[in-house]
């Protein structure tokens, strides 16, 4: 049986640890990874519902609509404004919510921007939602 040297004793342990060390950098890749993972999760439940407050300002306009009985636009104050109540609904899931997201363009036509302050994201720009619907109303003078 051969006698090992001391150089060679040594070589099982130098390539442990440059395997301990490839795999450590490989856990830290998977662990960025996993960051972005959860960052793009919750950037789609934000959007999904951004969507959902989006539709539900439509539905209040078409509740209004439907109220009047006739065919005559809403006034864009049924969801914006705080006495609205569409505002304390949707801020406790977006945080720094707008407070008048309908903008009327005339012809029954609105724009409904959601916007809200999302500071994990605040590299990208605050994120928004844009929605347009068009009910079929007509402008009563």
């Amino acid at each position: 049986m051969p006698v090992a040297t001391s150089i060679q004793r040594g070589f099982s342990l130098l390539e442990a640890l440059i395997a301990l060390l490839v795999l450590s950098i490989g856990l830290l890749g998977v662990a960025g990874m996993q960051l972005k993972a959860l960052q793009g999760a919750h950037a789609a439940y934000q959007r999904s519902i951004a969507s959902l407050a989006a539709q539900d300002a439509q539905e209040r306009l078409w509740a209004e609509m439907a109220e009047e009985k006739e065919l005559s636009c809403p006034s864009e104050s049924v969801v914006n404004g705080l006495e609205a109540g569409w505002h304390d609904q949707w801020s406790t899931f977006l945080p720094g919510l707008s407070n008048t997201p309908v903008n009327g363009h005339g012809e029954c036509e609105f724009d409904i921007d959601i916007a809200w302050a999302e500071e994990r994201f605040s590299s990208e720009g605050p994120p928004a939602f844009e929605y347009r619907v068009r009910l079929p109303g007509r402008v009563v003078p």
